[in-house]
């Protein structure tokens, strides 16, 4: 399904810069208060406000991850990086740290509009993909809960099918999903109780 892109209304958005002061900040910061944001700057400690920013520009050449209050990737906000040295390692740093767009340095008179735009659409895509991520494992985790606690009932001496209708019947007696009740059998199980308290009996 493709996504459609939301071409979002900048103004009253915060930006900060975190870059040591420099005439492409200079220009930045000029342009992005003609788009409507709300500016600040800081280096080399952000400080709180960074977590408060809604966008965060910062020096590809010489930030490091000790700046960001953060692990690589995971930044709650859209991050631009600013490039200059187009070295490998300092570009390879960037990407690592969870750069959404980049602008060249010295910044120039356009550039930065487009640039914010497609850091935010990149930064929604990343946060969607990783909630699917931790959807799809949460649905592998119930399911192979659930075979643990069919498991682990068959071993008391039923079937498997058997097993499956216990578990089934623990659940709605408990009046939660049949994955709930695999958990909750296992833990009971696990510490050598009986599952709902009853012997399944034919």
């Amino acid at each position: 399904m493709k996504r459609r892109i939301r071409i979002q209304n900048l103004g009253g958005a915060g930006a900060l810069i975190l870059h040591r002061p420099h005439p492409s900040v200079q220009n930045l910061a000029r342009q992005l208060t003609a788009i409507g944001l709300a500016v600040s700057t800081a280096w080399p400690d952000p400080g709180p406000d960074i977590l408060a920013a809604d966008f965060l520009f910062f020096d590809a050449d010489m930030g490091h991850d000790a700046q960001f209050p953060w692990e690589p990737g995971g930044s709650p906000m859209p991050m631009i990086a600013l490039i200059g040295s187009e070295a490998p390692g300092r570009v390879e740093w960037a990407l690592g740290i969870g750069a959404h767009a980049q602008i060249l340095k010295p910044v120039g008179d356009s550039g930065v509009y487009s640039a914010l735009l497609i850091a935010r659409d990149a930064f929604d895509a990343r946060r969607e993909l990783s909630a699917r991520i931790a959807d799809l494992q949460a649905r592998l985790d119930d399911r192979k809960s659930v075979v643990q606690a069919v498991t682990l009932l068959a071993s008391r001496g039923m079937t498997e099918a058997d097993a499956y209708d216990e578990l089934r019947q623990m659940a709605m007696r408990w009046r939660i999903t049949v994955e709930a009740a695999a958990h909750r059998v296992i833990a009971r199980l696990a510490e050598g109780g009986e599952g709902d308290g009853r012997r399944h009996s034919r």
